[in-house]
Parts: C-alpha cells; sequence; structure tokens
C-alpha cells in the first residue's frame, strides 16, 4: 500500500450477497486469500460509462480485500463469443454481426475492442487482475464441461444444445424469479421445454459458416455465453470460489444461468461462488449511453470534452455500488473540481517521507476509514474521510502521508502521484494551445501592471471564449474550462 501502520484493520468485513439479499461477513473459502471473478465486456464494441462502473466497483472491492491483508486472486474475462443480441438467449452473436456490418475479420474486431477497453481501464487506474481470460481459448474446456451436464441436464434442438432449468432445484433464485420480488421474466421462445432454458452449444445453421465455429458432439458452431463464465472461473479459481461481480443486469439471467450451469456440474456449494454481488445502474438522462446512439458516452468522449478519467472514477465513488448513480456533465464537473481540491490538499504531504501514524486524530481517521469500507464498500463515507485527513492542520507530514497513501491504495485516485497540473486535459474542441494561453497571459500581465483593466479584461475574455479559465494570484495560472456539449 505505500504506508506504514500500526496495526492492521480492525472492522470485520462486511459485503451484501445478492443471492440471500442480505449483509454477510466476508469468510474466505481458503483462510487468508480472496478469490473473485468478475463478468468482463462482449468485445464487440466500446465500452460505455455505465460498463466501466461495474470494473471500478469491482476494483474497489479487490483494492479492499488486498487492504484486510488477503491474498487477492482477480479474474476478469473476455468475451469474445457466444454473446448474443439479446440477453435472454435470442438474436445473432454480438461479435458475428459486428464484423459482417464493418466487413472485418472476427478476431480483428476483438482484438480493438479488447485493446480499447484495456485502455479504459488503464485510464481509471483499474488494477490488472491476476488473470484476463479470453473465451475462446477455453472452448475445448467448454466442450468438455457440457460433456459432463448433456446427459441428466440439456436436451437437443435443431438449433443446438439446450439447459433445462427444470432439472436444478430453485433455478432463477438469485433474480427471485416467480416471486414478487422478481426483476425481470423471460418470454418463452418457441422450441424449448421451458421459457428459461437457454443454450449451452448452437449449432451453425445449414448452409452458413461462422467466422469462429468448432466441431462439438452436437455439431458445428460456438458455445452459449453463460458457459464460458462456469468453466472459466472454475478453471482459475476453482469450485467453490469467494465473490462473483457483475452488473445488476447480470443478476436476472446471465448468472442465475451460470448457477444452474454450476449445479448441474455438481459444485458442492451449489451456486460456484459463496457471495454474489452486483453494481446498480448508471443512469444517463440524454440517452446518449446507448452504443447504437451513435457518439455514446465513452471514457475517451470524457477526455476529449477536457475531463480527466479519474473525475469519473471519483464520481462513481461518491455513490454507494448498489445505488444508481445519474450521470451528469455539471456533476462530473463537481467531482473533476473535487479531485483537484483533493490533489491541491494532499500536495503538502507528498514528497514527506511515510511515518506510523501515531497522532490520534490520524488513526482515529484510519479506524473510520477502515469501518467505512468494511461497511459493504460504504465509499460515500470513506471520500469524506480522505477529505478530512487530507485538510489537517498542524500535523506531521509523514503521518499524513502515511494515513493518505493507505486510504488512497483503496480508493484508487492516485492523490499522492497526481499534481493539479495533471488534470489540466485539453478539450478536443480547444482552438488555442498552450504557448498561445502563456503569451496571452504575458500580455495580460503587462496590461494590468500598466492599469489598462480595460485591455486587462478584454484578454481574459478572449481566453474565457477560448475555453480557458484564468485563475489570478493562482500559482497554477490557468486551466481549461471543460466542455459540456
Amino acid at each position: 500500500m505505500g504506508a506504514v501502520m500500526t496495526a492492521a484493520p480492525a472492522s470485520p468485513l462486511k459485503l451484501f450477497n445478492s443471492l440471500t439479499r442480505s449483509l454477510e461477513p466476508f469468510e474466505p473459502v481458503h483462510p487468508g486469500e480472496a478469490r473473485v471473478y468478475s463478468c468482463g465486456p462482449t468485445v464487440y464494441n466500446y465500452p460505455h460509462i455505465g460498463n466501466m462502473r461495474a470494473y471500478v466497483f469491482a476494483d474497489t472491492l479487490g483494492r479492499t480485500l488486498s487492504y484486510k491483508g488477503y491474498k487477492l486472486t482477480h479474474v476478469i474475462n473476455i468475451t469474445d463469443v457466444g454473446h448474443l443480441t439479446d440477453d435472454a438467449d435470442a438474436g445473432e452473436d454480438k461479435l458475428e454481426k459486428a464484423a459482417a456490418e464493418r466487413a472485418q475479420s472476427i478476431w480483428d474486431i476483438a482484438k480493438h475492442y479488447t485493446e480499447a477497453y484495456w485502455a479504459d481501464v488503464k485510464a481509471l487506474n483499474i488494477r490488472q487482475p491476476a488473470h484476463w481470460s479470453i473465451a475462446t481459448d477455453y472452448v475445448p474446456a467448454m466442450i468438455e464441461f457440457a460433456k459432463t451436464i448433456a446427459g441428466k441436464h440439456c436436451y437437443e434442438l435443431e438449433g443446438g444444445l439446450y439447459f433445462d432449468t427444470t432439472t436444478v432445484a430453485d433455478y432463477g433464485r438469485l433474480a427471485r424469479h416467480g416471486t414478487d420480488e422478481g426483476e425481470s421474466r423471460i418470454d418463452p421462445v418457441d422450441g424449448k421445454r421451458h421459457p428459461a432454458d437457454f443454450a449451452i452449444w448452437r449449432k451453425t445453421p445449414a448452409g452458413e459458416t461462422r467466422q469462429m465455429e468448432w466441431d462439438s458432439p452436437w455439431g458445428r458452431g460456438a458455445p452459449g455465453w453463460h458457459l464460458e463464465c462456469s468453466v472459466m472461473s472454475e478453471a482459475l479459481l476453482g469450485f467453490p470460489f469467494d465473490i462473483h461481480t457483475g452488473g445488476i443486469d447480470h443478476r436476472e439471467i446471465h448468472h442465475p444461468n451460470e448457477i444452474a450451469q454450476n449445479q448441474a456440474h455438481g459444485c458442492s456449494d451449489a451456486s460456484g461462488a459463496r457471495m454474489w454481488m452486483h453494481n446498480n445502474f448508471l443512469v444517463d438522462r440524454s440517452g446518449k449511453m446507448s452504443k447504437s446512439s451513435g457518439e455514446f458516452l465513452r471514457i475517451q468522449l470524457l477526455i476529449d470534452k477536457g475531463y480527466h478519467p479519474l473525475a469519473y472514477r471519483l464520481m462513481c465513488l461518491q455513490a454507494h455500488y448498489r445505488s444508481e448513480l445519474e450521470f451528469s456533465w455539471d456533476g462530473l464537473g463537481a467531482a473533476l473540481t473535487r479531485l483537484k481540491r483533493l490533489v491541491m490538499a494532499a500536495a503538502s504531504a507528498r514528497d514527506a517521507e511515510a511515518a506510523a501514524p501515531t497522532d490520534r486524530r490520524v488513526t482515529d481517521l484510519l479506524a473510520k476509514f477502515d469501518a467505512a469500507m468494511s461497511d459493504d464498500l460504504n465509499t460515500p463515507v470513506a471520500l469524506t474521510l480522505l477529505e478530512e485527513t487530507a485538510a489537517m492542520k498542524k500535523i506531521d507530514a509523514g503521518q499524513k502521508r502515511a494515513a493518505l497513501a493507505a486510504m488512497d491504495a483503496v480508493l484508487g485516485l492516485n492523490l499522492l502521484t497526481t499534481a493539479r497540473s495533471d488534470l489540466r486535459v485539453r478539450p478536443k474542441t480547444a482552438t488555442i494551445g498552450e504557448d498561445e494561453i502563456e503569451a496571452t497571459l504575458a500580455r495580460r500581465k503587462d496590461a494590468r501592471a500598466a492599469k489598462d483593466f480595460a485591455a486587462s479584461d478584454a484578454l481574459r475574455d478572449e481566453l474565457v471564449a477560448a475555453g480557458v479559465d484564468v485563475m489570478d494570484g493562482d500559482p497554477l495560472g490557468w486551466d481549461w474550462q471543460p466542455g459540456a456539449n
């Protein structure tokens, strides 16, 4: 963590388990270890900022587990085959569809958007997992997994091999299907025995050829989307493992289907993971988050408008992961301002040598911070404690640095390695360069010295019109005004 601590965090870690809809103490399957699997992106297009909220959440969970002293093994998958245009198991394969529309190799499509996703991961300071598991690398293992469950739990149709959800106990309990609490319904599909049954293997239709297809006992084709996560989580983490994460939309279809496969495969605790955790939606009232809307909201668009990506990370942390978070440009601007103030407040301790916190004020703040993160990752409270620590006066700089480093290791804002000037991001639409800005400021300084205030105001207005915020009396001197349109 980069900090010297006098004692291990003391508050017991409690997390919300979607399977039981209750807070539960974290009790690892393997003492001292934490094994986590996160559903990754389907790489047919760029991830939007709502998609990326899930990975900020998963990263915060992983950082907290590391902070609590667990040896973390985190797996994030990359879906490059099998995910259909309708999550309820209908439509075309998303990658095949994208490749056909763009007249490109499906492998090139997957590579391009995987790299774009990894760039967003880096921009948001999300730590690298222990494994990036690529779905197509595990197709032979998926076929073997399917063989073990086909006899008792599956049936064949012309389109492929389907899982009979009535062959496992309590199908859909994660989503609360069949109860007043259930958040979704699955419409009937012709040919299935039951509406909720889903494809394990999809045969290539006669007369067609897919770019991604393999031979199997059920015909040449490709695996269903749900199969990959069961296979890769078992291969890399073992059944049972500790925590499975994903967006709340996965709680309704994808994760119940994973659990059904794991049950059929004989998983000892009947779900594969001890705990299932889901982040809520990012809500965009403008309607621009959808990938079908053209210039949809993605991390690069925020950067193009002049917002540092860590401002979006901070925006996510300002809301509890289980709460809806509404996106607005004003809200993102406020998060950027808050981040700048944090960076400025931390600057006085940045170069100090870390020292074990002994000041009672510091140790009390660290204890409160630990309690907040141990309470189902209460990042809104943790942020206020971080700010209180950064703002402390008349405190040993080394102790302050150690406390900030410990907190920031969990929140991931890079406070001790980021200068305020680093947060100055040039908007894509900016029509003025930094040299020109500095020259205009120099002329304005001369005008002010000559008491030509009309000229001084005119030069300031000129910079404002070009998207530059002039900050008199501030050592930084000027900053970009991030655009909101």
